[in-house]
């Protein structure tokens, strides 16, 4: 199948799990992670309909960014951000999606105090409590929510995660519940300011469906678009 093929076909998917779940598909937005992909693979997905693009590595969206790769979508930093590259995406990107430590906070809100932007932000979970994985833990994130909200060059838009692998389909179903509790806990606890906290970002090729019948409004999907990754050299 041709690149527009796959995007159509994963669209439907969303379309359909979101209709089973009772949901409206317009409230999710799909995410299309480029990570080893060229720019003019990343110029077709967008003239097939790909509103976002999703980048994991700084080197690459930089070099995506000279080219002019992402003209005519929103760019997302969905891969796991070092405190030493944060002035290479701050400004850049329209949600920098993977904030999991107050460490990485206040340097995202140091650099866009620089710039005199305001940084909209995901804060990260790592919700399978794992060691090769970033992210705050779940009972971090009332501190980092608190602290979010005295800054005033970064705007918290919701929460992102990556389960652990599932050895078998909907192995991650209770993962995604646990993540759009916290989500929802957060925008209670939040009251009025919690109205611009609407994102939730979960869900990749393997297990996007099941994201959305649990609440995701944003799935990153790269390979069920662009087919497996060729080999990095």
């Amino acid at each position: 199948m041709s690149l527009a093929e796959n995007i159509a076909a994963v669209r439907r998917r969303i379309d359909a799990a979101a209709r089973r779940s009772g949901r409206n598909p317009e409230e999710i937005t799909l995410v299309a992670a480029t990570k080893v992909q060229t720019s003019d693979t990343i110029r077709e997905a967008i003239a097939a309909g790909v509103t976002v693009c999703g980048e994991n590595r700084v080197q690459e969206m930089t070099a995506h960014l000279e080219d002019n790769a992402y003209a005519g979508a929103k760019l997302h930093f969905i891969g796991h951000l070092q405190t030493n590259k944060v002035r290479q995406v701050v400004g850049r990107v329209d949600l920098l999606e993977s904030v999991g430590s107050l460490k990485l906070l206040q340097a995202v809100q140091a650099q866009a105090a620089k710039l005199g932007i305001v940084q909209e932000i995901l804060l990260e979970v790592n919700i399978g409590g794992e060691e090769s994985k970033s992210g705050a833990a779940p009972e971090e994130l009332p501190q980092l929510v608190r602290h979010c909200l005295e800054l005033d060059h970064v705007r918290l838009r919701g929460l992102m995660a990556i389960p652990p692998a599932a050895a078998e389909p909907g192995g991650n179903r209770n993962f995604f519940a646990e993540m759009y509790q916290l989500f929802v806990d957060i925008r209670t606890d939040l009251g009025d300011n919690g109205e611009q906290v609407n994102c939730l970002s979960m869900g990749m090729s393997g297990d996007f469906e099941d994201a959305v019948a649990e609440g995701a409004t944003l799935v990153r999907v790269g390979t069920a678009l662009f087919g497996p990754r060729p080999p990095l050299h």
